[in-house]
């Protein structure tokens, strides 16, 4: 079956590599508050999004995407059926900007302000995949997949918070954390409106499970 993972991955690296070596398409594409303030540049929001600093940064964030996108979406496909696709991308497309909307209020008009990347809608998917499998086992840096996502989630929502306000290391903790948050919302408020499953229950019960199985 068509995998709207891959699909987006290969957009995201043949994007990315082109850009790594070609200075205008990086510049067209970055996130640049100013551009969207004064030209109403507005697609900025979505296009930083396919663009990376370097080949590390891209293959953090693509390994990521991959390895919980395929869990996400097939999770999708199963519970909203024909629609799961879509819903998926969608997602995916709304965390995009949405993790970026605080980032843009804070620095519309900071001329020295840029942002690429596709962390905040990897820790979407990454989220997402947390609340619907909360005890999936998850690695940290050099660590074994030992840590249940549920215990990792609330662990890199506090880093980032606190990351975020330290600043200084050029990284948009910011995106991180309303990416993050996103998934769970976005994942609270579709489940709940278009099926039966109901992913508050799951979770708590996932859990539960976890210790007392």
């Amino acid at each position: 079956m068509f995998s709207i993972t891959i699909l987006i991955l290969i957009i995201t690296c043949v994007i990315s590599f082109t850009a790594f070596s070609n200075h205008k398409v990086m510049d067209d594409l970055i996130f640049y508050p100013p551009a969207i303030t004064q030209r109403n540049q507005w697609y900025r929001f979505v296009t930083n999004g396919f663009i990376h600093a370097d080949i590390a940064h891209l293959a953090f964030n693509m390994l990521s995407f991959y390895l919980f996108g395929e869990a996400v979406e097939k999770e999708f496909n199963y519970h909203f059926a024909e629609k799961g696709k879509m819903m998926f991308m969608l997602m995916y497309a709304t965390g995009l900007i949405v993790c970026l909307i605080p980032t843009y209020l804070q620095n519309r008009n900071n001329y020295h302000y840029r942002s690429l990347g596709a962390s905040g809608a990897v820790s979407a998917v990454v989220f997402a995949g947390i609340f619907l499998f909360p005890s999936i086992k998850i690695g940290l840096f050099i660590l074994p997949p030992i840590i249940p996502g549920f215990v990792f989630g609330p662990l890199y929502l506090i880093l980032s918070v606190y990351m975020a306000k330290r600043g200084g290391d050029n990284i948009n903790h910011s995106a991180h954390f309303w990416g993050a948050v996103w998934g769970i919302v976005f994942v609270m408020i579709s489940f709940n409106v278009l099926t039966d499953f109901n992913p508050i229950t799951n979770f708590i019960e996932g859990v539960k499970n976890y210790y007392f199985r």
